[in-house]
């Protein structure tokens, strides 16, 4: 099969690998229908994660199950998946509580931009369709392999509820996402950060209430203009900068909640600050397995359409084309179709 490697900063290529097949009684193989290129797989693309040889790259998939071991009693070949970026038993304490990307026995994806994959855990990671969805439906489907449930999860860390005011920090995938499911989670004001038009359209189409083009202490001052002094209740920090969490916690109201999805590069928080504030924090790797079915659910009945994140398609084979766009900001997010 081909898939996807990273052989430098910047250098992608789509080439022969060896097939995927069954290591454990408990994997499954899968045929991809849909990956794409994440945000946070640009941490690795521009070398601010050290790449040190080739190494296959992708988190996010959904696909056709071609083959299961002999232990996965939950699925069968033919049957269309979604699975997270973490694979889980979906069984253990950390998973049992609602961690799922904690799992004690799990991991993290990292091989999924590529014609075929191999899920570990495959009754803890992949939830089945009951049947083959609309073409239309993939992009959004596969949202919640990770940015959609990202979001989610960005969104219930932070404690969004009925009525709250919320900010989002960050206008790519996930923060859009965030957006999306704080509007679903019942928020009556949506703050965007964006200084992008095509950005600022989406979110104010997912819900989103006021944009500020601000950053830094202006951006701050912007927000508790909008908040009468007094800042977001809670406020999503979808970027993993420290310029970005230091505008997230500034944002927030005394007592309100960030929650933070963005990976963390270069990050400090001093606890007298956060003693002083009262200013909760929670967040980390989104437990996207938690979510799948709900989620899944709004996305079939159409109650949700988050594959409009997708703003830019290619073959597969293209997947270069698509880290290229995303790292110069041409594009929001590039889905990939074999």
């Amino acid at each position: 099969m081909r898939g996807t490697v990273l052989h430098a900063p910047f250098d992608i290529r789509f080439e022969e690998r060896p097939d995927p097949r069954i290591e454990q009684a408990t994997d499954a193989v899968i045929r991809t229908v849909a990956t794409c290129v994440c945000g946070s797989d640009l941490w690795n693309y521009r070398g601010i994660n050290p790449v040190t040889e080739p190494r296959p790259i992708g988190h996010e998939y959904v696909g056709i199950v071609e083959e299961v071991g002999a232990e996965v009693a939950s699925l069968r070949a033919g049957q269309f998946v979604v699975g997270g970026f973490a694979y889980s038993d979906n069984t253990c304490a950390n998973c049992r509580y609602g961690v799922q990307s904690a799992c004690m026995h799990g991991g993290f994806m990292g091989t999924c931009q590529a014609e075929l994959i191999r899920i570990p855990l495959a009754d803890g990671t992949l939830v089945a369709l009951p049947e083959q969805p609309d073409a239309g439906l993939v992009p959004s489907l596969l949202t919640l392999s990770d940015v959609m449930g990202t979001g989610w999860y960005a969104a219930v860390a932070a404690e969004v509820r009925a009525g709250s005011t919320v900010a989002v920090v960050g206008d790519g995938a996930v923060g859009l996402c965030g957006v999306l499911a704080a509007k679903e989670l019942g928020a009556e004001r949506i703050i965007a950060m964006s200084r992008h038009d095509a950005r600022q359209k989406l979110a104010l189409d997912f819900g989103a209430t006021d944009i500020v083009t601000e950053r830094g202490d202006e951006g701050v001052a912007r927000i508790k203009e909008l908040t009468d002094g007094v800042g977001a209740d809670s406020v999503l920090e979808c970027v993993g900068t420290a310029e970005s969490m230091t505008q997230a916690r500034q944002s927030t109201r005394v007592g309100g909640t960030v929650g933070f999805v963005g990976v963390p590069h270069g990050i400090q928080i001093g606890g007298d600050e956060l003693f002083r504030t009262h200013v909760g924090l929670r967040g980390g790797p989104a437990p996207v397995r938690r979510f799948l079915p709900d989620l899944i659910g709004r996305v079939l009945d159409g109650h949700i359409e988050p594959g409009k994140v997708f703003d830019l398609t290619l073959p597969l084979d293209r997947v270069a084309e698509g880290y290229a766009a995303m790292d110069e900001r041409r594009a929001i997010k590039a889905l990939l179709l074999p």
